[in-house]
């Protein structure tokens, strides 16, 4: 539905977007993840219609989107400050867009009541902005940018003013919404949308593929679950949060096995297509990966001797935070909490699952 081909983008001579190419489904919610200055939100500026790219070409259903100003392509858009009209009512603020499109009064009331159905607010018709939550002022504005039925909907850290409790249950609500209102709005194949937030969790709930961005540059773009089980680079890797990445040297090629400093580890997870021996790698060792074992006990492959740094609790889990002398970084380690560790500052044996170690690209 909607095609990006090769976008860039520079603000005073400053690279922002460096040849961003990017496809959307019709129905499909995609999420920009990146951190601050990554070039998300530009890209969607530009997807809006609100900056112009220097370079590239956007197209939505083949039709050409660079010569259309932003009232001419029909998206609708929620920011993280709502943007409502404060002197306004609930029903107000829905209906705002419905006017300016022309739409009969009676039609309108109609599609207002089905959008704040569809967002949870039914009944606050009257309800002046000023007497709502976060939360509620959020879903009202989202309410007002689907009512028209937009081809695409846009959204720009939409969640980001809230606090951390509210968000964890509006992500879950959003998604439910978008599914749903394709069918609701009379688009079949589904509410289309580009979504952007620098926030992995929220990205992971919401969407149906992930573009994480990094220096302006798409680095992975794929389902949540696939981003989580295969991160191709090292930069993916550490903003999904796994920081156990190790240099090493492939040793042994069937098996795949990579020399370190801190000792051999035989490497089962992706990663290894075209590897020959000597090629220098680096491995990521997933925070699932390890099992606690006897510190007086045989070292070898896959083995990690450590001093237990720290331990934190975290309800259904608890991470262990393991300091080497052979590594200036420390690891960390995710354990049931049926797993009784040792003390603070002990000597700790972890035994390295293969199938939970996996090459990545440098980048």
């Amino acid at each position: 539905m909607l095609l990006l081909e090769d976008v860039a983008k520079s603000f005073d001579a400053q690279p922002v977007l460096r040849g961003v190419s990017l496809n959307v489904a019709a129905g499909e919610v995609v999420v920009l993840l990146g951190p601050s200055g990554c070039g998300k939100t530009t890209l969607l500026r530009i997807i809006a219609g609100l900056e112009q790219p220097d370079n590239g070409r956007l197209a939505l259903d083949g039709r050409d989107l660079t010569p259309l100003p932003v009232h001419q392509r029909g998206f609708g858009m929620v920011f993280q400050d709502y943007a409502l009209f404060p002197h306004k009512n609930v029903f107000e603020n829905v209906a705002f867009g419905l006017r300016m499109l022309g739409v009969e009064r009676p039609s309108i009331a109609g599609r207002v009541a089905q959008v704040l159905e569809l967002v949870g607010l039914a009944g606050f018709d009257e309800r002046p902005i000023y007497d709502l939550s976060g939360g509620e002022q959020q879903r009202v504005a989202l309410a007002r940018s689907l009512a028209p039925s937009p081809r695409l909907l846009l959204l720009d850290e939409p969640l980001g003013a809230l606090d951390r409790a509210l968000r964890e249950r509006l992500m879950l609500d959003l998604r439910a919404i978008l599914k749903q209102a394709g069918g609701i709005l009379g688009r079949p194949e589904g509410m289309t949308a580009v979504y952007v937030t620098h926030d992995q969790t929220e990205a992971f709930a919401i969407a149906d593929r992930v573009v994480v961005m990094n220096n302006g540059r798409i680095e992975q773009f794929g389902a949540p679950t696939d981003l989580y089980r295969r991160p191709r680079t090292v930069f993916v890797a550490r903003f999904l949060g796994m920081d156990n990445i190790l240099d090493g040297e492939i040793v042994s090629v069937n098996p795949l096995v990579v020399a370190t400093s801190l000792g051999e580890f035989a490497v089962g997870g992706p990663g290894a297509r075209d590897k020959v021996g000597g090629d220098r790698v680096m491995l990521l060792i997933r925070p699932d990966a390890g099992r606690l074992l006897e510190s007086n006990g045989a070292g070898g492959r896959n083995v990690l001797d450590g001093r237990l740094d720290s331990l934190s609790f975290r309800g259904r889990y608890q991470i262990a935070t393991i300091a080497s002398q052979k590594s200036p970084a420390p690891f960390k380690f995710e354990f049931d909490t049926a797993v009784t560790l040792p003390p603070i500052n002990s000597t700790i044996r972890i035994a390295i699952n293969p199938r939970k170690i996996q090459l990545l690209a440098s980048g």
